[in-house]
């Protein structure tokens, strides 16, 4: 398989919400090569501090996600607005950079995680999770009420119906997406082949921070 890459200063996991301003030409050249053809780019976390997004060599982390543009916009000429969504896990066995700057790579699957319904341990994740989405949908309605703009996708809350709340993967997925945990800990946790066992660690440091007993 071969994947166009963004690489960025971030870590998307499956079902996660990839909010995008686009500007730069190759990244431009992009989505609109994804949006014609239904294909999907790869995003993965760059590994070198030194490096910013916009570098052409940065060094990045050999397993990504794949995403896929849910929804899209330009109100100004030159930028674009993507909200994409994270769909599978990849291993990357050789990347190269074209001629517009552009990385991409020949990429395999990597497993889908083994999933597991929530063990009781685990309700308190789920409850946690639940007040934060509640809280950032009342957050995206009064912001909708106090703007005369029209809908921002790039304001929506950060999450993606369905929500799987008997999910260990799902659960312990959105998390860590709003976990302050340094990005090569969030690399590691995407990495796991093991919802249930993400979720344990999720729900151990969870503790440990005293955001609940």
């Amino acid at each position: 398989m071969r994947l166009p890459l963004f690489p960025l200063s971030t870590v998307l996991f499956p079902g996660g919400v990839l909010p995008l301003r686009i500007f730069e030409a190759r990244y431009m050249d992009m989505a609109r090569d994804c949006l014609r053809d239904g294909l999907q780019f790869g995003v993965c976390l760059i590994t070198d501090p030194r490096a910013s997004e916009s570098s052409r060599n940065a060094t990045i982390a050999d397993i990504g996600c794949s995403a896929a543009i849910a929804a899209w916009d330009m109100r100004q000429l030159g930028l674009l607005h993507v909200r994409a969504v994270g769909d599978r896990r990849f291993r990357v066995l050789e990347a190269s950079t074209e001629n517009n700057g552009l990385k991409v790579a020949e990429v395999v699957w990597v497993d889908d995680d083994t999933d597991a319904p929530i063990a009781p341990e685990h309700v308190p994740c789920v409850d946690l999770l639940r007040r934060i989405i509640d809280d950032l949908r009342a957050q995206a309605a009064e912001r909708a009420r106090e703007s005369d703009e029209e809908d921002d996708i790039l304001a929506r809350p950060p999450f993606e119906e369905p929500f799987r709340m008997d999910s260990s993967t799902w659960v312990s997925n959105r998390l860590c997406e709003v976990l302050p945990v340094p990005l090569k800990a969030k690399q590691k946790l995407m990495e796991l082949g093991d919802g249930r066992a993400r979720l344990e660690i999720v729900n151990t440091y969870l503790k440990q921070h005293a955001v609940f007993r």
